[in-house]
């Protein structure tokens, strides 16, 4: 289901709903011709995301949209305002939309467009491939009242965004049968080439099989494919500008289509949505078909090890020691820790191009749930200046992260008695030592960043501009990191 989404100098005539954005500290001044006594009655009351349908002064509906206190009307709650109003006017199929009224004089109206956009196209995402009866959803297109070639250019952006964050949603929410990892770098073949229908420029992609894999020596990647009938892949996704590029951005996402544990199974309720363990290769796979549209100046490299975890008859035993890309070896203790040896052989792949920083993304470890729960992404590196720049990008985009400290005299808990480390530490701080067994796989001088997005890569429910299921997760982050980057003071030379 798609929406287009086009700017307008007012209301169509032919709309078949209109919505107005309404702040809480104005609904006693009844800036709009409705029944504001009828409104009230209703409980409308103008909270930020509240929506209630209405009749009109000439009869067709009317949304009003809660937008909380006027002074607090941010691109988060703008953003999360136009996701109920998609699902409050799912029947209907031609919105048009009147939100950005609200945004106080001087406030980026930029920004604003861009999240009405992302909102209403995020808030009518729904996962039915799998559904005999889905629920129906009507909406199609969407217009906005507003002026400016920036207004427009930010609700074109906004709707490359999230088209990207559906299309991560998407390959969360495939069953881990059927998204095997050649299906999945299928998918990322036909993104990146434009033959899935996807605007802008083409990637320059490779995809790796497994007598490849063997011969670049990722050996993190061949040791958790062992026990699986599926063989592994591994995507490099590239943009490179027309002129010389202002610097060099690598992306890492795990990829692990279904995670059952290994040898060191998980329990049934641990692996109801284990098809999610792929999150971050989703969301790296989303940034980059934005970047088909934004044609940055800056060399982009998508770096995606995809395999699944299971329990054949050859499968990586505890105690078995794999040699990394890198050439480092580590002792496996637990094939359960199976994200972050794949991602070692990632890291180490993306530091010999010697980019100007690194930022991965991975559904890593169940500890950082218990620590931040499942709306906060857990942030850690090795540069404070790129760490700094993720923040901000997270806050730009409107996705939670929390700094978290990589204690040095923590590594001791990786030292193995017969391998340079094992790729577990004791029972605490575990996504802490996850963090510190990457790093060992990132080059020296190289910024880099990672992200646990464990807790809201999925959600159990609704909750503002995420449906049900797999939420796309950090695409918006990257994308706004993408924007705005420049390489960190003491990067590597870009290439």
């Amino acid at each position: 289901m798609s929406v287009s989404v086009t700017l307008t100098s007012t209301v169509p005539a032919g709309a078949d709903v209109t919505a107005l954005g309404v702040c809480s500290d104005q609904v006693d001044s009844e800036p709009h011709d409705l029944d504001w006594g009828l409104l009230r009655g209703l409980g409308f009351e103008g909270k930020a995301g509240q929506v209630q349908l209405v009749a009109g002064p000439d009869g067709r509906p009317v949304a009003a949209v809660g937008m909380g206190p006027a002074a607090d009307v941010t691109p988060a709650v703008i953003r999360r305002s136009s996701a109920a109003l998609a699902r409050g006017v799912r029947r209907h199929r031609w919105l048009g939309s009147s939100l950005l009224d609200t945004v106080a004089d001087g406030d980026d109206l930029a920004a604003a467009a861009q999240a009405h956009a992302e909102g209403i196209l995020l808030g009518a995402y729904g996962y039915d491939a799998y559904k005999s009866d889905p629920e129906p959803n009507s909406l199609r297109k969407l217009s906005v009242v507003g002026a400016g070639r920036e207004v427009r250019d930010a609700l074109r952006l906004g709707t490359a965004v999230a088209g990207a964050v559906c299309f991560a949603r998407d390959l969360v929410n495939e069953p881990g049968g059927s998204l095997t990892p050649e299906k999945l770098a299928a998918a990322a073949q036909a993104m990146a080439s434009g033959e899935d229908g996807t605007d802008g420029a083409a990637l320059e992609i490779q995809v790796s099989e497994r007598d490849e894999i063997v011969e670049a020596g990722l050996g993190g990647l061949l040791g958790v494919n062992r026990g699986s009938t599926q063989p592994p892949r591994f995507v490099e996704i590239t943009w490179r500008p027309p002129a010389d590029p202002e610097g060099f951005l690598a992306l890492v996402g795990k990829g692990i289509t279904f995670d059952s544990g290994g040898l060191s199974i998980k329990p049934a309720t641990g692996m109801e949505t284990m098809k999610i363990d792929m999150s971050g290769a989703a969301a790296v796979l989303g940034a980059m078909r934005v970047v088909k549209v934004l044609a940055p100046p800056i060399r982009v490299t998508g770096y995606i090890p995809i395999t699944d975890n299971m329990l054949g008859g050859d499968a990586s035993r505890p105690g078995d020691i794999l040699t990394i890309r890198n050439g480092k070896t580590v002792e496996v203790l637990n094939t359960d820790a199976e994200g972050r040896l794949i991602l070692a052989d990632a890291l180490s792949l993306a530091s010999e191009a010697r980019p100007d920083a690194i930022v991965d993304l991975a559904t890593l470890t169940g500890a950082c749930v218990v620590a931040l729960g499942t709306k906060v992404a857990g942030l850690m590196g090795n540069h404070d200046g790129w760490i700094d720049a993720v923040e901000a990008a997270a806050d730009r985009a409107g996705e939670r992260v929390w700094h978290l400290p990589l204690p040095a005299d923590y590594r001791k808990q990786l030292d193995s008695p017969v391998a340079d480390l094992k790729n577990i530490g004791n029972r605490w701080g575990g996504t802490l030592t996850a963090a510190l067994f990457l790093q060992e796989f990132v080059a020296e001088g190289i910024p880099w960043a990672h992200l646990d997005i464990a807790g809201p890569a999925w959600t159990d429910s609704v909750d503002g501009e995420a449906a049900k299921g797999g939420t796309g997760f950090g695409v918006r982050l990257l994308v706004d990191l993408i924007r705005n980057f420049s390489p960190p003071d003491g990067g590597s030379p870009g290439v």
